[in-house]
């Protein structure tokens, strides 16, 4: 956290901090796919939601591109996916439960790994952060194998992995 003042205070998410300090902000970058519906309409709802929760600031967007399902089930209707490049003080654990959210909130219903899903929202880097979580790997560990996820990240000003 940045120092600048002293006394506990709430902050906008609930947590509690020094007066005059705020939580660290982290550029972050997630990637969105989509095979299921209004494909489009999904992504772009999504960044919406992003860009209406507390702790996030949408920064910017990659062009959202179609692509061939990658992975172990081929047998599915082709995706689109896009990155945005965002702004947070949210922790991994917390931004990444914040987009499980909003899956959930779009229809999204987990049902086999790999298949086919109305939206996907994934953090692909936190800061220059590695993170080794139980529910959260970062780098995300496809980014090698998705070229469409290091195009869209070069679009948005990351080194790919």
């Amino acid at each position: 956290m940045e120092k600048v003042g002293a006394g506990l205070v709430p902050a906008r998410n609930g947590i509690k901090f020094r007066a005059g300090t705020r939580p660290a902000r982290k550029i972050v970058f997630v990637g969105l796919g989509s095979n299921l519906g209004d494909r489009r309409n999904n992504i772009l709802r999504s960044i919406d939601m992003l860009e209406r929760t507390r702790g996030i600031r949408v920064l910017d967007r990659s062009t959202i591109i179609e692509t061939e399902p990658v992975g172990p089930v081929q047998d599915q209707p082709k995706f689109i996916n896009a990155a945005v490049a965002i702004e947070t003080t949210l922790s991994p654990i917390e931004l990444l439960d914040q987009l499980h959210t909003i899956e959930e909130t779009l229809g999204r219903v987990r049902r086999e790994r790999w298949g086919p899903r109305l939206i996907d929202l994934d953090i692909l880097l936190y800061g220059d952060e590695t993170i080794n979580h139980p529910r959260l790997v970062v780098p995300h560990p496809e980014i090698r194998n998705r070229p469409f996820v290091q195009t869209a990240l070069r679009e948005l000003g990351a080194a790919a992995l």
